[in-house]
């Protein structure tokens, strides 16, 4: 089961950008300004009507509907003023102000309301082609896997997205429950196109190899292909695209075999107490193995006895800071919610990153949570395949 949660909204613009922004944003205010310094100066001898006539009009381009209207405001109080404080009322000049003034306003108002609402249906369309490629690259974690439950959770970082560069599945094989969490360097479609590759490939090879090393090769070369194939080729590509991930098999013992492409270690939970399944040997990301020399470890073993709660997840989870810079505590967070079902734990999570940050997620985080059935619990109908 996949609990389908993001994070709310939150300023994701470049530094420089947004400042740049703001600024677009502050000069119908600030013409207003310089039209009453004029006014109340010796200077009011130059004619002022046309500066403020164009607020309204730049208010558009950056503020939208709102915003248009608050700078036609400020406009016609503005003119009220000036023309009150030179005595200029029944004059042609300042009607002509004012209705030019109002005219542009109207204008102004409806263009932006216009490029508003063609920009919420084009967004609405991008959200809803995302969930649909959601679907298709990260699917439904099955509930029941052979002697396993399990659920999964995906909190994309940018706003109004659905899906970036983490990647998980757990799939029932012959050869037991297999399943894979990773994360692509890099965002965008590139990331997303990254994830699939290596997401197809997992899928079809975890039902066809029998060791689990040759499937973890299986999604590498898959990922090498596709860079030498679009015509990405080279080593800076190669380390431009790289994918950290870790591959993980559950058999029919009381055990788990872990592979760990320079992803974080899985999170074993028993008894109350959390202990990090590590590597007996670093490996390099998927996409870096050429530039290792020596043959790769085996698979790693460790015990994941009935009862257990495993979790694996992305470096969007672990990574995730409050306004402090303290990275969150998912270790404790495991501890703190072991009691919770599986449901409730990811439900919990999602709010203590969410509380953690201020709503304010810096990259993906997906998460993927395995408990192992006690053997009283009865087993699902279908065996493996």
């Amino acid at each position: 089961m996949r609990a389908p949660l993001r994070s709310p909204p939150g300023p994701r613009a470049d530094g420089h950008h947004q400042v740049l922004f703001v600024l677009a944003e502050c000069v119908p205010f600030a013409i207003a300004l310089l039209v009453l310094l004029v006014e109340f100066t010796p200077l009011h001898i130059l004619y002022t009507g046309p500066l403020l006539v164009a607020t309204p009009a730049l208010a558009a381009v950056t503020m939208g509907p709102k915003g248009t209207l608050a700078a036609a405001g400020v406009a016609v109080g503005v003119s009220v003023t000036t023309a009150s404080y030179n005595g200029a009322w029944g004059t042609q000049q300042v009607y002509t102000n004012f209705l030019a003034l109002f005219l542009v306003s109207v204008a102004s108002f409806m263009t932006s309301r216009s490029a508003r609402t063609r920009t919420e249906n084009e967004l609405n369309q991008v959200r809803r082609i995302a969930t649909a490629a959601q679907e298709v690259v990260l699917r439904p974690v099955p509930d029941r896997l052979d002697s396993v439950r399990a659920a999964s959770m995906y909190l994309a970082a940018e706003t109004g997205a659905r899906i970036g560069g983490d990647l998980y599945d757990v799939v029932q094989t012959r050869y037991g429950v297999r399943m894979i969490v990773g994360d692509v360097r890099g965002k965008g479609l590139p990331a997303v196109r990254a994830a699939a590759i290596v997401l197809g490939a997992f899928r079809e090879a975890v039902h066809y190899e029998d060791d689990l090393v040759a499937v973890v090769d299986r999604c590498e070369a898959a990922l090498l292909r596709d860079a030498a194939v679009s015509g990405a080729g080279g080593a800076e590509a190669v380390l431009e695209g790289f994918v950290t991930a870790l591959v993980a098999q559950i058999p029919e013992g009381p055990h788990i075999e872990v592979i760990n492409r320079g992803h974080p270690p899985p999170l074993l939970l028993r008894d109350g107490t959390v202990r990090s399944l590590l590597p007996t040997s670093p490996l390099p990301p998927l996409g870096l193995a050429e530039f290792v020399s020596g043959p790769f470890a085996r698979a790693d073993s460790f015990p994941f006895a009935p009862g257990d709660r495993l979790l694996l997840y992305t470096d969007g989870v672990i990574e995730a800071r409050d306004r402090d810079k303290t990275f969150f505590d998912l270790a404790g967070a495991m501890v703190t919610m072991r009691d919770h079902t599986r449901e409730a734990f990811l439900k919990g999570l999602h709010q203590a990153l969410l509380r953690h940050t201020e709503n304010r997620l810096a990259d993906d985080a997906a998460v993927v949570l395995v408990d192992r059935c006690r053997d009283e619990e009865p087993r699902s109908a279908g065996g493996p395949t």
